[in-house]
This record gives C-alpha cells, sequence and structure tokens, in this order.
C-alpha cells in the first residue's frame, strides 16, 4: 500500500500554511478557506517556478479517513492547500468563524486549473483513471473542451503497488514530459499518500482530484448544483453508485455529524493548525 511506502521524511516534513489563508482543523484535519480564483491563481503560480507541491481537495469522506488513520491526516495537514470539496465542510468553517468559505470541489477545479494553464501554455499531466480506455476518452473530452491545452504526460497504474523500479520509471517520464500540472486521480487516500510520497521528486503541482476523471469524460453523472449547494451530492453519488459507496456513506456521514458537534460544543479538542 501506498500508505505504507511513504517515507517517514516525508511525514515528518514541516506543515505548509499558504500564506494570508485563513485555516481550521475540522476533526484534526486542515481545512484551508479558499476560491476558485485564488486556488487556481496559486496552483498556476507554483507552476511557473517548477515547485513540487501537492493539493488535498477535502471533503467528508477524506476528514473520516484522516480522523481514523494518523499517518493520512498528518500528511494532509502538510500540502501545501486544503480545499473545502464537500459543503459540509464549508459549512463547518462557518461555524468555526470563517464566513467567507466557499466550496472548491475537485470537478470545477480541474477545469478551472485547465483553462489557465491551457491559456498561458503550461503543460499538465494526468495521472489515473479507471483504464487506458476512460484515459482516452478523459483526454478526448479535455481537448474538445480547451483545444490548445497541453497535455504531456498521461498515464493509468495497475491495480497493485508499483515496485521501486517501475516508480523510478513513471517518475522518470513525468520529469522527462516537462508537465508542471499533474492531475492525479487515484481515488482517496491512495493519491494522497502517493502525492506526499512524490512531493519533492517531480517538478509538477500535484492535485488529487478524486473522480473528477470520471465527471470530466462524461462517464459518471454530475449532482444537479442544487443538490451540490444544499450538501446533497453525497446522496446524489449514493443513488448512482449505491453497490460502491453505500458502506462509506452509512458509516461515515453520521460518525462525522457527530464527531463534529462534540468539536463545536467543545467536548473534543484538536490542536490549532500552526
Amino acid at each position: 500500500m501506498f500508505a505504507r511506502a511513504m517515507t517517514r521524511e516525508a511525514v515528518r516534513s514541516r506543515e505548509v500554511v499558504p500564506e494570508s489563508t485563513i485555516t481550521r482543523r475540522i476533526l484534526g484535519m486542515r481545512v484551508d478557506a479558499t476560491t476558485y480564483d485564488r486556488a487556481t491563481e496559486r496552483v498556476l503560480q507554483w507552476a511557473a517556478e517548477g515547485s513540487s507541491r501537492y493539493v488535498c481537495i477535502a471533503n467528508v469522506h477524506m476528514v473520516m479517513e484522516a480522523y481514523d488513520d494518523d499517518e493520512l491526516q498528518q500528511l494532509v495537514n502538510r500540502a501545501d492547500l486544503v480545499t473545502s470539496d464537500g459543503m459540509p465542510l464549508v459549512w463547518g468553517l462557518k461555524a468555526m468563524g470563517v464566513p467567507e468559505a466557499e466550496r472548491v470541489c475537485g470537478p470545477l477545479l480541474t477545469p478551472a486549473v485547465m483553462e489557465r494553464a491551457a491559456r498561458d501554455g503550461v503543460p499538465i499531466g494526468l495521472y489515473g483513471g479507471a483504464n487506458e480506455r476512460a484515459l482516452r476518452r478523459l483526454i478526448d473530452a479535455l481537448y474538445a473542451r480547451f483545444p490548445t491545452l497541453k497535455i504531456a504526460f498521461a498515464a493509468v497504474p495497475p491495480y497493485r503497488p508499483l515496485t521501486p523500479e517501475e516508480d523510478a520509471a513513471l517518475v522518470g517520464k513525468i520529469v522527462e514530459s516537462g508537465a508542471r500540472i499533474l492531475f492525479v486521480g487515484l481515488g482517496c487516500p491512495k493519491q494522497e499518500f502517493w502525492m506526499a510520497e512524490h512531493r519533492g521528486r517531480v517538478p509538477c503541482v500535484m492535485l488529487g482530484v478524486g473522480a473528477a476523471f470520471s465527471f470530466l469524460s462524461g462517464d459518471k453523472p454530475i449532482a444537479p448544483a442544487w443538490m451540490q449547494r444544499n450538501g446533497l451530492e453525497w446522496l446524489f453519488r449514493l443513488l448512482t453508485e449505491p453497490g460502491r459507496l453505500w458502506r462509506r456513506y452509512v458509516r461515515q456521514n453520521p460518525r462525522f455529524l457527530v464527531l463534529f458537534l462534540f468539536q463545536l460544543l467543545g467536548w473534543r479538542r484538536y490542536p490549532s493548525v500552526g
């Protein structure tokens, strides 16, 4: 597993909180208050600098995975940016004194960054997807939407951990491609461990975008805007993928509500960011 392959040095690295960013911890996991414009601008700035950084796009699922796995929580807290994907996290930030908090989700942040990358001529990479055909559909959809987009790298990993030799070869291909922004669609928490393990090894800004690849390619339907605004996207996804998601939502959503209520009431305390 990527979680166990991750180096201890990466886990112990200094927590990075972007300058001037308001941040809170929800059940111990950092969430930053930002907007699509600010997040996009920051990613493009880092890409122009050739920085190796990673961005986590957080929802309730990630918060609960991090709550149950201290190593995951540490690496999310050490990300260069942690956006609030789900509306429950936006409401959580507002309840914790950040009234300007907004939702910044993967399926919308991804095309926002790609649009800017296409405009500025910044090459991007794609890592993830269900299979080669799904990746091809994604690439076709992106070129149709952003004709000037430079996709310098695209790969689907096997359904097993890479050997050290395979991983070194993968890193070499990413470096040689010249990609400066790498969208990583491996699912949570696999993509978060992968990005943390590869920060400093690839000269890219890595964004863990989860299922955004499937939404952008049209392989999965996107929840209506009114469901997203009202925090019901989980229900839409449950109805469209009940066999895969029911255990996640039945187990995690009620726990999140109870534990976060305890946090707001002061019955459970977590260290502040810093």
